[in-house]
């Protein structure tokens, strides 16, 4: 049986998209030469390219607002077949999107009205871009959850993982809806460790409007700390889209880094928050001229920053030995230290989860049922 190559984007389409996403700087003394440069290397994609870079757009996240820039970038030339390349699969994505956020709304108003408070998570953080399936939070019961679900919108359950049921999350297929709605209860993590987090996730929730919508959403930080939870200590990946939305939030002040230490300390998880933070602004330097404005005290407790990251398989992933292992080993002496010996026994199961993950990836081609 012959095994398959998978073709992934070029590091050529990375370079393009992050300069899509992150222009350079306006005060920079390239910004000129550089976009130049830029609009250059777009009109010279052929479709095969275009086509790469889309799909390398559509895997990080950013597809949308790295589109926008694109037309925006080729307005002034007469090139109506690259306009038309962009347009079509732009006009695409927004279709996908509108659909998404209209079940999305409405899954959270029903829930929201039968006593099922929820909080969406992850998903529109990076507007107005989406993520490829809808995450939700809720302190109701699963059972709740499930009937709901079940009588609202006929939804069914999706297969369970050992990962899902330690982290106390549960999918849900919802005829109409190509995306699965992941609902995270009570706990987060990968393990469902993080109670901490999860406990005063709602009480500490924002609204945010998105177009005409109304939606309940993670704080600044505790969006800043689950998303720390989800590449530093579970993926070993970025996303385009986590340098992208954080950049966004740290120039435009959102960030209270004192408040986001104290409750990242308490997770146990502050090392991998300012590490997460160090890698974003080394990235954001790199290709825009400017970083993001840390304080010292991030830059301390990082325990690297950029020049760690390597692209690879479409994501720029994130050493595991020995540098994220060493953040989770001091995740996990913090929840012991803390006398939170049952949340500790379930992270010690981590390693062991992600082993088995990788032994059955390369004996099936899939960790499914397993990660």
């Amino acid at each position: 049986m012959k095994n398959t190559v998978v073709q992934h984007p070029s590091h050529k389409s990375l370079k393009l998209l992050s300069c899509l996403v992150l222009p350079a700087w306006s005060g920079s003394s390239i910004s000129n030469v550089a976009k130049a440069d830029l609009k250059q290397e777009l009109l010279n994609l052929s479709h095969a390219e275009f086509n790469d870079l889309v799909e390398l757009a559509n895997s990080n996240h950013v597809i949308v607002r790295s589109l926008e820039t694109f037309l925006g970038m080729i307005s002034e030339e007469d090139d109506l077949v690259r306009t038309e390349w962009a347009s079509s699969a732009l006009r695409e994505e927004r279709a996908r999107i509108e659909t998404a956020v209209n079940f999305l709304h409405n899954v959270c108003r029903t829930l929201e009205q039968n006593g099922c408070k929820p909080a969406v998570i992850k998903s529109l953080d990076h507007w107005p871009d989406l993520g490829s399936d809808l995450d939700l939070f809720t302190d109701a019961s699963a059972e709740d959850l499930i009937r709901l679900m079940q009588n609202f919108f006929s939804a069914k359950l999706a297969p369970r993982s050992w990962g899902d049921r330690l982290a106390c999350k549960w999918n849900f297929v919802v005829p109409g809806l190509p995306e699965l709605i992941e609902v995270h209860v009570g706990r987060l993590g990968q393990t469902g460790e993080q109670v901490a987090i999860a406990d005063a996730l709602l009480d500490r929730a924002r609204w945010i409007k998105v177009g005409e919508r109304s939606f309940r959403t993670a704080s600044v930080s505790d969006r800043l700390m689950i998303s720390t939870l989800q590449r530093m200590y579970r993926h070993f990946y970025f996303r385009l889209c986590d340098i992208v939305d954080t950049t966004a939030l740290a120039d435009g002040g959102d960030i209270d880094y004192h408040h986001l230490r104290a409750s990242a300390s308490i997770a146990g998880i502050w090392e991998g928050v300012a590490t997460y933070l160090a890698i974003v602004s080394d990235y954001a330097q790199c290709y825009r001229g400017r970083g993001i404005n840390l304080p010292d005290f991030v830059r301390r407790s990082a325990r690297f920053g950029g020049e760690q990251v390597y692209y690879s398989k479409s994501f720029l992933r994130v050493p595991i030995m020995p540098q994220s292992a060493r953040l989770y080993g001091s995740q996990l002496a913090g929840i012991i230290g803390r006398g939170e010996i049952h949340n500790g026994a379930r992270l010690s199961l981590l390693p062991w989860l992600a082993t088995a993950a990788v032994v059955g990836q390369k004996l099936t081609g899939s960790d499914k049922g397993i990660w």
